[in-house]
């Protein structure tokens, strides 16, 4: 009986540490996961903040180039603007929720059209959009940063949808669903433009905006900050995870009748 209840233990001890190891082992890896991620978005914070302390203009034909797809940089320049409007949804700011408006920009040089992150706007509780919208326009001049789009996150449903004659509203930045249904055959570049939130005189972005522009990095995004906590907290689970069952196995062993 004491040779049974002995293997008994033994089985159980071992099927005790492949579960805690198994835990170990999922914990540990969402804690790098986290801090990949941290080390991502922080790569991007200093690449932003690099150009916009060099504040060297670039031309907008840099918005087209798939090499720098996910690069930061500050540019200037000119071109048409389109008639559509396009809002994206569900961008909270402060707490508040509301859309941001973009617009189509045809640059003077260069091939594809370029989005134009022209500024943030509230909604009420009814949800009803603003009744403005791009307005045509030749010659417009324009400077910002060139930005890689937002994160589209987890993708359902149709990106775009029509909410009026030349007006879109957009759940994530789809560009090539962006690109079809505006009919803009040579595509739209991979990356936006965020308008300067300086408004001088002649500012196209008066013009185009009436709401509140930025250059927030990682809007509606979790921080490298939190990141890192997420991290440690999934370390920890590992941790302890650990520390249980080295305590459960001592406490096992002094007891191998049981």
């Amino acid at each position: 009986m004491r040779r049974t209840g002995v293997s008994a233990n033994r089985r159980n001890l071992a099927l005790g540490w492949l579960l805690a190891l198994a835990a170990i082992v999922l914990f540990a890896s969402l804690g790098r996961w986290q801090l990949a991620r941290m080390h991502e978005k922080q790569a991007r914070l200093d690449a932003a903040a690099h150009a916009l302390d060099k504040h060297a203009p670039q031309p907008l034909l840099l918005a087209s180039d798939p090499k720098r797809a996910s690069a930061y940089d500050w540019a200037a320049g000119s071109g048409s603007i389109a008639g559509e409007t396009v809002w994206l949804d569900n961008q909270m700011r402060s707490g508040r929720p509301g859309v941001r408006m973009y617009c189509v920009l045809l640059p003077d040089d260069g091939v594809q059209a370029v989005l134009v992150d022209a500024g943030w706007w509230p909604l009420d509780g009814k949800r009803d959009l603003p009744i403005f919208g791009c307005p045509l326009g030749r010659g417009v001049a324009v400077r910002g940063l060139l930005a890689p789009p937002p994160s589209s996150g987890l993708a359902h449903g149709d990106a775009l949808a029509a909410s009026g004659p030349q007006r879109w509203l957009a759940t994530r930045l789809d560009l090539q669903a962006i690109a079809r249904e505006l009919k803009l055959s040579t595509g739209i570049a991979p990356r936006v433009l965020r308008l300067d939130p300086a408004r001088d005189k002649g500012d196209a972005g008066v013009m185009l905006a009436p709401g509140e522009r930025d250059l927030e990095i990682l809007p509606n995004t979790i921080t490298p900050e939190r990141h890192l906590g997420y991290a440690v907290q999934w370390f920890g689970l590992a941790l302890t995870v650990l520390v249980a069952a080295i305590v459960l196995t001592l406490r096992a062993r002094k007891r191998p009748s049981q």
